[in-house]
């Protein structure tokens, strides 16, 4: 058996290098969300919970700041049959660095505007400088967007846990000698920073230069037109949970929020990477409408994805509250129920979450922007309506109706690309409610505490 896997794992074909990179992505997650978790705990008891709700809403800023202005640059490289080339890559890498530049510029500009919406006067100050995040990544080398496109993760992984580590040991220092929320932002910067060095230094490939080719820059527009309204909509589809609780509940009350969502979205967060690290690539050299072979093939890969997936968010619905209560003080206890419920609430995402990247395979960037739009609108009005008729707790279910309201626009981007599996989604459909089923049961007590949060 042993030597049959490690035929499958070396060479050059595609199916080689999608599984080693598979398990790249997978290993280098796990082990991320290991120091994650850890620097977490850690902070946890030298912060308070005011501190992680004052930084979501800094990340959320940038966040935004970032998709907002979001050209496609990445998918651009990765599908573009111009990938490899040097004039596309510098044109692609001088755009990147530009859109940098005046993110930060705009991050000063309206950081009195976000003070004074969400009555929090320290993100006049904490958003310039945390921002400035936006300006040093401008300048990645198109390097990584290089080995992703040929499935060559490897060092890129190691420089990824690398970059971490030394934004987790920072933070964690800077935690005990501060107590203050400036030591989350400070060792964002030196992530930074330490992000785009040590990738310049030690990836293999172009060094980028600024350049401005007009055929290369046409290229790039033209297909980032549709990104740059998608990641529009990702954003409010992503980021929707955050903004509005973060205006409607208390401080401390949206910092338990963080703790439960950090916890439950492992699950999610993985499966986000894998498929778009690798799917992309996978698409575009077998795209399922060109034979059933193809089909059947990528019929095998959705189920060996979605399968663990589902059995890793279920044993986080399950566990969520009693992780919490291991893990965390007592200022923190709430956040199990909240873990539960996300990633019970997550599971409809998870099923679909390999369907997303066809579109982009096939350079059909309109049809994602589609998808991504009715996405925002629905996980918008579903918290909303939650906020409104049963505050935190509704929130949190208004979160998964949105998941399972969008359904019928993954199906149509799906049927589009040739890839939509009915078995596949009818089957995990049917594990995924019994599961979650069974974990809302069994921290019943939990979910009614949460249910009189704030009442």
């Amino acid at each position: 058996m042993i030597p049959a896997l490690w035929q499958r794992l070396n060479g050059s074909s595609l199916m080689a290098r999608a599984l080693r990179s598979s398990m790249l992505t997978v290993g280098g997650f796990g082990a991320a969300q290991v120091m994650r978790l850890a620097s977490n705990l850690i902070l946890t008891r030298l912060l308070f919970p005011e501190a992680f709700g004052l930084m979501a809403l800094v990340s959320v800023f940038m966040m935004g700041l970032q998709q907002f202005s979001d050209v496609g640059v990445t998918p651009a490289i990765l599908q573009s049959r111009r990938g490899d080339e040097r004039d596309f890559l510098n044109t692609a890498w001088t755009i990147q660095a530009v859109r940098g530049a005046g993110l930060w510029l705009l991050a000063c500009a309206l950081a009195w505007p976000m003070a004074w919406i969400y009555d929090e006067p320290q993100l006049l100050h904490l958003l310039p400088v945390a921002s400035l995040t936006l300006l040093i990544l401008g300048f990645k080398p198109t390097r990584m967007d290089t080995a992703n496109r040929h499935l060559l993760l490897g060092r890129v992984t190691l420089l990824d846990l690398a970059t971490q580590g030394a934004g987790i040991l920072s933070a964690v220092i800077l935690a005990w000698l501060t107590g203050s929320v400036w030591a989350l932002v400070a060792s964002g910067i030196l992530s930074a920073l330490i992000e785009v060095l040590i990738n310049s230094r030690f990836l293999p490939g172009l060094r980028n230069s600024f350049r401005w080719e007009p055929a290369a820059a046409q290229e790039l527009i033209h297909f980032g037109k549709w990104i740059f309204l998608a990641t529009v909509c990702g954003f409010f589809f992503s980021q929707a949970d955050k903004i509005l609780m973060g205006k409607y509940l208390p401080l401390d009350h949206f910092g338990i929020y963080n703790i439960g969502y950090f916890l439950a979205s492992f699950p999610m967060l993985l499966g986000s990477m894998v498929t778009r690290r690798i799917l992309i690539p996978i698409y575009r050299e077998t795209p399922p409408t060109r034979s059933r072979a193809n089909f059947l093939r990528l019929r095998r890969m959705r189920f060996a994805v979605t399968a663990p997936l589902l059995l890793l968010v279920t044993t986080f619905a399950v566990m969520g509250d009693w992780l919490v209560d291991v893990m965390y003080d007592d200022r923190y206890l709430a956040a199990g129920a909240v873990a539960v419920i996300v990633a019970c609430m997550q599971m409809p995402q998870i099923i679909v979450q390999t369907y997303d990247q066809a579109a982009l395979a096939a350079g059909d960037s309109r049809s994602f922007f589609v998808l991504a739009a009715a996405r925002a609108v629905l996980m918008v009005g579903s918290i909303l309506v939650g906020l409104e008729t049963a505050g935190f707790i509704g929130a949190l279910f208004g979160y998964g109706a949105a998941f399972l309201l969008a359904y019928p626009v993954v199906v149509w981007l799906a049927r589009r690309m040739g890839a939509w599996d009915p078995l596949h989604d009818l089957v995990f459909a049917g594990l995924g409610a019994g599961c979650a089923a069974f974990a809302m049961w069994i921290n019943w007590e939990s979910i009614r505490y949460l249910s009189l949060l704030g009442q």
